[in-house]
């Protein structure tokens, strides 16, 4: 990252930074722009990606314009391969939504405690609490 800079660029850094923002502000200061560059870094990587799978897209639509123009047939072995990835995408994607189970679903009721199960419960606690011996 610092290709440019050398040893006593960034102790000259230092020790400016030592003097401008003392000993107890410079900690919070390295903290927080090492912070920003951390936030800058995946920043780009996010962006990087994001257009490596754009180009992998393109790329692969282009294979399947080729593909098409051929008829699906005689392909070379990287349009076959890309047809393949398609293919295996378009698959993971109708993946979540087969149903693998094929047993009918019986709805049920939630059951609610009824106020003479409930009734009955608290007598209990009051029969146990009031049996102990004083």
């Amino acid at each position: 990252m610092f290709d440019g800079i050398g040893f006593m660029e960034l102790l000259l850094i230092g020790i400016l930074g030592l003097v401008v923002l003392g000993p107890e502000r410079l900690p919070i200061a390295v903290r927080s722009v090492t912070g920003w560059i951390r936030a800058l870094k995946r920043m780009a990587n996010s962006v990087k990606d994001e257009l490596e799978q754009e180009l992998k897209i393109d790329q692969l639509h282009a294979d399947l314009k080729k593909a098409e123009s051929k008829g699906l047939s005689g392909l070379s072995p990287e349009l076959q391969e890309s047809i393949d990835q398609l293919k295996k995408a378009a698959a993971s994607v109708n993946r979540p939504y087969k149903v693998e189970d094929t047993s009918p679903v019986t709805p049920t009721k939630p059951t609610e405690p009824s106020a003479p199960v409930a009734e009955a419960k608290s007598s209990e606690v009051t029969s146990e609490s009031s049996s102990t011996p004083k």
